[in-house]
Protein backbone atom coordinates (compact mmCIF):
# COMPACT_ATOMS: atom_id res chain seq x y z
CA UNK A 1 0.00 0.00 0.00
CA UNK A 2 1.40 3.05 -0.99
CA UNK A 3 1.37 6.31 1.39
CA UNK A 4 -0.89 7.71 -0.55
CA UNK A 5 -3.35 5.50 -0.08
CA UNK A 6 -2.95 4.88 3.62
CA UNK A 7 -2.92 8.44 4.42
CA UNK A 8 -6.15 8.71 2.06
CA UNK A 9 -7.70 6.25 4.57
CA UNK A 10 -6.74 7.62 7.64
CA UNK A 11 -8.57 10.66 6.53
CA UNK A 12 -11.62 8.87 5.22
CA UNK A 13 -12.07 7.14 8.41
CA UNK A 14 -11.76 10.26 10.91
CA UNK A 15 -14.53 12.50 7.86
CA UNK A 16 -16.59 9.34 8.77
CA UNK A 17 -16.41 9.32 12.46
CA UNK A 18 -17.06 13.59 12.74
CA UNK A 19 -19.74 13.00 10.02
CA UNK A 20 -21.27 10.24 11.84
CA UNK A 21 -21.29 12.61 15.36
CA UNK A 22 -22.34 15.59 13.62
CA UNK A 23 -25.46 13.66 12.19
CA UNK A 24 -25.94 11.63 15.53
CA UNK A 25 -25.77 14.91 17.39
CA UNK A 26 -28.00 16.92 15.36
CA UNK A 27 -30.61 15.16 13.40
CA UNK A 28 -33.22 13.83 14.80
CA UNK A 29 -34.31 9.69 14.84
CA UNK A 30 -37.91 8.40 15.77
CA UNK A 31 -38.19 11.80 17.49
CA UNK A 32 -35.10 11.78 19.13
CA UNK A 33 -31.73 12.92 19.05
CA UNK A 34 -29.15 9.69 20.01
CA UNK A 35 -25.92 11.89 20.60
CA UNK A 36 -27.59 14.80 23.16
CA UNK A 37 -25.97 18.06 22.82
CA UNK A 38 -25.64 19.19 26.20
CA UNK A 39 -23.78 15.57 26.60
CA UNK A 40 -21.37 15.21 23.59
CA UNK A 41 -21.75 18.20 21.95
CA UNK A 42 -20.65 18.16 17.82
CA UNK A 43 -18.04 18.88 15.23
CA UNK A 44 -18.96 22.33 14.84
CA UNK A 45 -19.35 23.43 18.17
CA UNK A 46 -16.00 22.13 19.12
CA UNK A 47 -14.38 22.87 15.58
CA UNK A 48 -15.42 26.90 16.09
CA UNK A 49 -14.07 26.47 19.96
CA UNK A 50 -10.22 25.26 18.64
CA UNK A 51 -10.73 28.14 16.07
CA UNK A 52 -11.27 30.54 18.56
CA UNK A 53 -8.42 29.34 21.38
CA UNK A 54 -5.62 29.47 18.07
CA UNK A 55 -7.60 33.21 16.38
CA UNK A 56 -7.63 34.90 20.26
CA UNK A 57 -3.89 33.55 20.90
CA UNK A 58 -4.93 31.88 24.34
CA UNK A 59 -4.29 28.82 23.40
CA UNK A 60 -0.54 29.37 22.86
CA UNK A 61 0.58 29.32 26.13
CA UNK A 62 -0.88 26.67 27.64
CA UNK A 63 0.61 24.33 24.66
CA UNK A 64 3.85 26.03 25.58
CA UNK A 65 3.46 24.97 28.96
CA UNK A 66 2.39 21.57 28.42
CA UNK A 67 4.62 21.02 25.42
CA UNK A 68 7.62 22.22 28.18
CA UNK A 69 6.69 19.97 30.53
CA UNK A 70 5.97 16.56 28.24
CA UNK A 71 9.27 17.53 26.77
CA UNK A 72 11.29 17.50 30.31
CA UNK A 73 9.16 13.98 31.35
CA UNK A 74 9.87 12.14 28.37
CA UNK A 75 13.51 13.47 27.81
CA UNK A 76 14.47 12.44 32.06
CA UNK A 77 12.34 9.52 32.08
CA UNK A 78 13.86 7.83 28.64
CA UNK A 79 17.05 8.58 29.68
CA UNK A 80 16.84 7.06 33.07
CA UNK A 81 15.11 4.31 31.45
CA UNK A 82 17.87 3.48 28.97
CA UNK A 83 20.39 3.76 31.83
CA UNK A 84 19.11 1.76 34.36
CA UNK A 85 17.86 -1.11 31.72
CA UNK A 86 21.34 -1.35 29.93
CA UNK A 87 22.84 -1.90 33.46
CA UNK A 88 19.98 -4.35 35.09
CA UNK A 89 20.29 -6.39 31.62
CA UNK A 90 24.30 -6.20 32.06
CA UNK A 91 24.37 -6.93 35.60
CA UNK A 92 21.73 -9.76 36.23
CA UNK A 93 22.98 -9.84 40.01
CA UNK A 94 21.82 -5.89 40.41
CA UNK A 95 18.50 -7.17 38.39
CA UNK A 96 17.79 -10.10 40.66
CA UNK A 97 18.26 -7.79 43.64
CA UNK A 98 16.57 -5.14 42.79
CA UNK A 99 13.40 -6.82 40.41
CA UNK A 100 10.72 -7.20 43.39
CA UNK A 101 11.45 -3.66 44.13
CA UNK A 102 10.79 -2.90 40.08
CA UNK A 103 7.63 -4.56 39.82
CA UNK A 104 6.46 -2.87 42.95
CA UNK A 105 7.36 0.39 42.33
CA UNK A 106 5.62 0.09 38.53
CA UNK A 107 2.10 -1.33 40.29
CA UNK A 108 2.12 1.74 42.09
CA UNK A 109 -0.92 3.98 40.62
CA UNK A 110 0.63 7.06 39.16
CA UNK A 111 -3.09 8.85 39.79
CA UNK A 112 -1.97 8.37 43.29
CA UNK A 113 1.12 9.58 43.12
CA UNK A 114 0.28 12.99 41.29
CA UNK A 115 -1.10 14.57 44.68
CA UNK A 116 2.15 13.64 46.74
CA UNK A 117 4.72 15.01 43.92
CA UNK A 118 1.93 18.33 44.42
CA UNK A 119 2.76 18.46 47.74
CA UNK A 120 6.34 17.38 47.59
CA UNK A 121 7.39 19.80 44.19
CA UNK A 122 4.69 22.08 44.34
CA UNK A 123 2.05 23.94 42.04
CA UNK A 124 4.43 24.00 39.45
CA UNK A 125 6.05 22.23 36.78
CA UNK A 126 8.12 20.08 38.18
CA UNK A 127 5.31 18.41 39.76
CA UNK A 128 3.74 17.40 36.61
CA UNK A 129 7.48 16.45 34.97
CA UNK A 130 7.48 14.07 38.02
CA UNK A 131 4.33 11.78 37.43
CA UNK A 132 5.51 11.96 33.24
CA UNK A 133 8.53 10.59 33.89
CA UNK A 134 7.06 7.53 36.46
CA UNK A 135 5.01 6.90 33.61
CA UNK A 136 7.57 7.08 30.71
CA UNK A 137 10.39 5.18 32.77
CA UNK A 138 9.04 1.88 33.25
CA UNK A 139 8.14 1.64 29.55
CA UNK A 140 11.68 2.35 28.32
CA UNK A 141 12.76 0.65 31.13
CA UNK A 142 11.36 -3.01 30.24
CA UNK A 143 12.11 -2.57 26.79
CA UNK A 144 15.42 -1.72 27.11
CA UNK A 145 16.16 -4.61 29.29
CA UNK A 146 14.45 -6.94 27.59
CA UNK A 147 16.23 -5.73 23.91
CA UNK A 148 19.58 -6.17 25.69
CA UNK A 149 18.70 -9.46 27.01
CA UNK A 150 18.03 -10.50 23.50
CA UNK A 151 20.88 -10.01 21.95
CA UNK A 152 22.19 -13.30 20.26
CA UNK A 153 24.48 -15.47 21.94
CA UNK A 154 25.93 -16.45 18.79
CA UNK A 155 26.62 -12.91 17.43
CA UNK A 156 28.01 -11.56 21.16
CA UNK A 157 30.43 -14.92 20.89
CA UNK A 158 31.41 -13.63 17.78
CA UNK A 159 32.41 -10.23 18.31
CA UNK A 160 33.97 -11.73 21.37
CA UNK A 161 36.12 -14.29 18.92
CA UNK A 162 36.98 -11.12 16.61
CA UNK A 163 38.88 -9.56 19.69
CA UNK A 164 36.05 -6.86 21.01
CA UNK A 165 36.06 -5.46 24.16
CA UNK A 166 33.04 -4.63 26.49
CA UNK A 167 33.02 -0.90 25.26
CA UNK A 168 33.00 -2.36 21.68
CA UNK A 169 30.21 -4.93 22.46
CA UNK A 170 27.99 -2.34 23.99
CA UNK A 171 28.70 0.12 20.73
CA UNK A 172 28.18 -2.38 18.13
CA UNK A 173 26.37 -5.34 19.26
CA UNK A 174 24.25 -4.45 22.27
CA UNK A 175 23.27 -0.98 21.72
CA UNK A 176 22.05 -1.90 18.20
CA UNK A 177 19.95 -4.40 19.49
CA UNK A 178 18.20 -2.57 21.96
CA UNK A 179 17.65 0.46 19.62
CA UNK A 180 14.73 -1.46 18.00
CA UNK A 181 12.94 -1.95 21.08
CA UNK A 182 13.34 1.53 21.94
CA UNK A 183 12.34 3.11 19.76
CA UNK A 184 9.55 1.10 19.97
CA UNK A 185 9.04 2.42 23.69
CA UNK A 186 9.76 5.78 22.73
CA UNK A 187 6.39 5.95 20.25
CA UNK A 188 4.33 4.90 23.36
CA UNK A 189 6.10 6.73 25.80
CA UNK A 190 5.51 10.12 24.23
CA UNK A 191 1.69 9.93 24.85
CA UNK A 192 2.21 8.67 28.23
CA UNK A 193 4.69 12.10 28.81
CA UNK A 194 1.92 14.31 27.64
CA UNK A 195 -1.15 11.97 29.65
CA UNK A 196 1.58 12.98 32.85
CA UNK A 197 1.38 16.40 32.29
CA UNK A 198 -2.37 17.29 31.71
CA UNK A 199 -3.40 14.57 34.53
CA UNK A 200 -1.02 16.87 36.38
CA UNK A 201 -2.70 19.82 35.24
CA UNK A 202 -5.65 18.35 35.44
CA UNK A 203 -5.23 18.26 39.05
CA UNK A 204 -3.87 21.40 40.18
CA UNK A 205 -2.25 23.95 38.00
CA UNK A 206 -3.12 27.69 36.47
CA UNK A 207 -2.28 26.69 32.83
CA UNK A 208 -1.56 24.62 30.31
CA UNK A 209 -4.54 21.95 28.19
CA UNK A 210 -5.02 20.15 31.53
CA UNK A 211 -5.74 23.31 32.81
CA UNK A 212 -7.95 24.33 30.14
CA UNK A 213 -10.21 21.07 30.05
CA UNK A 214 -10.46 21.43 34.05
CA UNK A 215 -11.52 25.13 33.69
CA UNK A 216 -14.00 23.47 30.89
CA UNK A 217 -15.45 21.08 32.47
CA UNK A 218 -16.10 23.10 35.21
CA UNK A 219 -18.79 25.07 33.28
CA UNK A 220 -20.04 21.84 31.70
CA UNK A 221 -18.66 23.57 28.39
CA UNK A 222 -18.66 20.29 26.62
CA UNK A 223 -16.96 21.48 23.35
CA UNK A 224 -14.11 22.99 25.40
CA UNK A 225 -13.64 19.73 26.83
CA UNK A 226 -13.71 18.33 23.43
CA UNK A 227 -11.73 20.83 22.25
CA UNK A 228 -9.06 20.37 24.35
CA UNK A 229 -8.81 16.63 23.79
CA UNK A 230 -8.53 16.82 19.78
CA UNK A 231 -6.02 19.67 20.27
CA UNK A 232 -4.06 17.38 23.00
CA UNK A 233 -4.31 14.44 20.14
CA UNK A 234 -2.61 16.21 17.31
CA UNK A 235 -0.20 17.16 20.10
CA UNK A 236 0.71 13.85 20.62
CA UNK A 237 0.83 12.98 16.71
CA UNK A 238 3.17 15.72 16.27
CA UNK A 239 6.05 14.60 18.56
CA UNK A 240 5.74 11.14 17.63
CA UNK A 241 6.32 12.19 14.07
CA UNK A 242 9.40 13.85 15.15
CA UNK A 243 10.25 10.53 17.61
CA UNK A 244 9.44 8.99 14.05
CA UNK A 245 12.25 11.17 12.13
CA UNK A 246 14.87 10.69 14.54
CA UNK A 247 14.46 6.74 14.68
CA UNK A 248 14.44 6.40 10.88
CA UNK A 249 17.47 8.78 11.22
CA UNK A 250 19.10 6.29 13.62
CA UNK A 251 18.09 2.90 12.22
CA UNK A 252 18.70 3.77 8.38
CA UNK A 253 20.96 0.10 9.09
CA UNK A 254 17.80 -1.87 9.27
CA UNK A 255 16.30 -3.80 6.70
CA UNK A 256 12.55 -2.56 5.34
CA UNK A 257 9.54 -4.90 6.50
CA UNK A 258 8.20 -7.34 3.86
CA UNK A 259 5.24 -6.01 2.76
CA UNK A 260 3.65 -9.27 2.79
CA UNK A 261 2.64 -9.56 -0.76
CA UNK A 262 3.16 -12.62 -2.74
Amino acid sequence: MSRLTLLSLQVLVAVVCIALWQGLATVSIFGRILLPPFFFSNPVDVGGQIVNWFSTGIIWKHLLITLWESILAFVIGSLGGVAIGFWFARQPRVAAVFDPYVKMANALPRVVLAPIFTLWLGLGIWSKVALGVTLVFFIVFFNVYQGVREVSATLRDNGRMLGMNERQLMRHVYWPSALSWMFSSLHTSVGFAVVGAVVGEYLGSAAGLGYLIQQAEGVFDVAGVFAGMFVLSAFVILIDIGVTLVERRLLVWRPAAADGRG
